[in-house]
């Protein structure tokens, strides 16, 4: 079975909110291909914008969606990214966008500020929750009715996991290559990308 993970870009997203867990499953893919060469892919990863126009993430990279929201098609696993997220937090058309898909999708999970998208979107109420530790605060006062957690590389709520920030994406998601595709998998990725995989 291959699942399709949609990650959501936008303006000032976090390059490596994003890039992370893109590099994380189109590795695992890799990998998985050069073991299981007759087997199906277990990920097709893409990205997903508002539109397919040009955006800038953070500091000024340019970033090109794959597809828009009517054309992102079935997402089995909804990846949202921080970075500056007010402008997204505001749009009802992305808040929509996100609470729809979240409710199609297989899971869905954040990195760093991208848990107030979550979070705006209804999807974390009374859940435990984390994001980068210099947001915690903003998040619990923002919503209250989200416990949110400190010091927590991710947390698995089962359809919903959130991560701390930036580099703790790539954590939570070798994670979430655990869970959908297995422990080997998983071990294999991260050796593959030389990473050293902090599972707290």
């Amino acid at each position: 079975m291959t699942r399709t993970i949609g990650i959501y870009v936008y303006d000032d997203v976090e390059v490596l909110d994003f890039a992370g867990p893109y590099e994380v499953f189109t590795c695992a893919t890799r990998v998985a291909a050069r073991t299981m060469p007759h087997a199906a892919p277990p990920f097709r990863v893409r990205t997903v914008g508002a539109t397919t126009a040009m955006l800038r993430a953070r500091a000024g990279l340019g970033v090109l969606p794959e597809a828009d929201f009517a054309g992102a098609g079935d997402i089995d696993v909804l990846i949202v990214p921080g970075g500056v997220v007010t402008a997204e937090m505001s749009n009802p058309d992305v808040i929509a966008w996100i609470a729809a898909t979240a409710r199609a999708s297989e899971l869905t999970a954040s990195v760093c500020t991208g848990a107030f998208l979550l979070a705006q979107a209804g999807l974390l109420d009374d859940r435990e929750a984390t994001t980068h530790w210099e947001d915690v605060a903003d998040l619990r006062a923002a919503f209250p009715q989200v416990r949110v957690l400190a010091e927590r590389r991710w947390i698995d709520n089962g359809a919903i996991v959130t991560s701390g920030g930036i580099s703790a994406g790539i954590d939570m998601s070798l994670h979430l290559v655990e869970r959908l595709a297995g422990r080997e998998l998983a071990e294999r990725t991260a050796r593959q990308m030389d990473y050293d995989w902090n599972q707290g």
